[in-house]
């Protein structure tokens, strides 16, 4: 009762909910920024003015054929697009994982999604497939290893939903990861071992017009029901004893939850191959700026994530000779960025109650 009533009361006065509005307009114009600077940075640098020019231009049906747009158009733009999909994506579902499994420390991978997709995307290479067939079995291996955890914390379900979705999620996790050990023994050296490797680091590097065409609507179904059930999820929070005191059927809404976090997370990681970090860590950046509720956390997590995969992209095709993958650079930020919340915020930076 008393976290009913503390619940109700952080509906009205929470501080927080006075600033989301400014937030929102805040980290849309720096998504903004960051996007018109990563579209001039590279080899061939554009201006920032050329940049925004250049899109209005395309923007009023214009049809540029220069040297600066066919960089722009079809280079940098369509890889941009692609790390605000996947920045996106990994934040909400992170977002949404952590509320529903009241931890902080969870992230899209938990119930075994990345490993999963790995497992079909290094299937795929091994035997030689296209990339949209490896793009394909990676996203149904994800999607199959999610439904295989539920099933088995099903199974068990008399022992509490929450931990055995977990425990689920970390031993199929492993076998999964197993499995891709045994592929990458087997696979040849010289030409499928580096490819797999670098599939597993993540890279935009590969990104197709055709694979935005098909991604970034699937992770706008999968976020529909996560705005729609909002407030479900921030109530789920509590605990599903107080959920179900407030008439929230907490079976039903995780069950939708999961499926949806899924959706957008095997449909990216199939693309963009293993990317850590960024749904751990963006969330609780944006905890820090609008508070724990997930109905102010998921905008505000969504739009971080964006920018953050956007600055990090350009950081990986620019500051060195050679493209870094991906994954390993979300690692090296988030992990400094998460180092820099507990020493600096203490663990309340990971979990904070209103």
């Amino acid at each position: 009762m008393r976290r009913l009533k503390t619940f109700s009361k952080a509906l009205v006065t929470d501080v927080a909910s006075q600033r989301i509005t400014p937030v929102v307009i805040g980290l849309a114009a720096v998504l903004a920024f960051v996007v018109v600077i990563a579209a001039g940075t590279g080899p061939y640098p554009i201006a920032p003015g050329e940049v925004i020019a250049a899109m209005l231009d395309r923007l009023a049906g214009g049809r540029d054929d220069g040297q600066a747009a066919i960089v722009l158009f079809q280079v940098r733009l369509p890889r941009i697009a692609a790390a605000i999909c996947v920045g996106a994506a990994l934040a909400a579902a992170g977002a949404a994982y952590q509320c529903l499994f009241r931890n902080p420390l969870v992230s899209p991978d938990i119930l075994g999604v990345s490993h999963g997709a790995g497992f079909g995307a290094v299937i795929g290479i091994l035997f030689g497939f296209p990339i949209a067939v490896i793009e394909l079995m990676g996203f149904v291996t994800g999607s199959l290893t999610v439904v295989l955890v539920s099933a088995l914390a099903w199974s068990l379900r008399e022992r509490g939903d929450i931990l055995m979705l977990v425990l689920a999620g970390i031993v199929v996790g492993a076998i999964a990861a197993a499995a891709i050990s045994l592929v990458k023994i087997v696979a040849d050296p010289y030409s499928q071992l580096p490819m797999i490797t670098y599939w597993l680091l993540g890279s935009l590097a590969s990104i197709r017009p055709e694979d935005l065409a098909v991604v970034i609507p699937t992770v706008a179904i999968g976020l529909v029901p996560l705005f729609l059930l909002r407030w479900r999820i921030a109530v789920l929070s509590l605990g599903d004893d107080d959920a179900r005191a407030l008439g929230v059927d907490a079976r039903r809404t995780r069950q939708v939850v999961i499926a949806a976090a899924t959706l957008i997370t095997a449909s990216v990681v199939a693309v963009s191959g293993v990317i850590g970090w960024v749904g751990l860590m963006v969330p609780h950046l944006a905890r820090l700026l609008v508070g724990p509720r997930f109905d102010r956390l998921l905008p505000v997590s969504i739009l971080l994530g964006a920018a953050f995969m956007v600055v990090v992209d350009t950081l990986a095709r620019t500051v060195a000779r050679i493209e870094i993958p991906i994954g390993v650079l979300t690692a090296l930020v988030g992990g400094g960025l998460f180092v820099w919340l507990i020493t600096r915020h203490g663990t309340r930076a990971l979990w904070r109650r209103e």
